[in-house]
């Protein structure tokens, strides 16, 4: 399956259950670790909890089976390694709080602005 394809399945599954503000990060430039970062807020931890299983099955389903699953016992922050994506489902308490957002896309930002050419 194509990056693309499991990009959609992915999102179409928090979607599903209605996960809060989902946010899609491409860090292909900026590590070597994972090509696309998903981050979603859940309302609870049976909510985040909820959310992180109904991504397992449907990338099992579409033929991705996960490298890693972390943090399912607490349901604060879940995070799931599917490879070329990876996707955190957190409480939006403990999501203010890590800022993956800020932390990723100023990274790529500082990036862009070492690639632009001095005048």
């Amino acid at each position: 399956m194509q990056i693309d394809e499991m990009l959609k399945v992915i999102e179409d599954a928090l979607e599903e259950l209605k996960a809060k503000d989902v946010v899609r990060i491409d860090v292909r430039e900026l590590t070597s670790v994972t090509d696309y970062m998903i981050i979603a807020s859940g309302t609870s931890n049976r909510h985040v909890s909820a959310l992180s299983d109904n991504v397992l099955e449907k990338a099992k389903a579409a033929g991705n089976r996960p490298l890693g699953i972390e943090g399912k016992e607490s349901g604060e922050w879940v995070l799931v390694d599917l490879g070329d994506i990876v996707v955190h489902v957190m409480q939006p308490a403990t999501r203010q709080f890590y800022d993956l957002e800020r932390l990723w896309q100023s990274a790529e930002s500082r990036r862009a602005q070492q690639q632009q050419p001095a005048e």
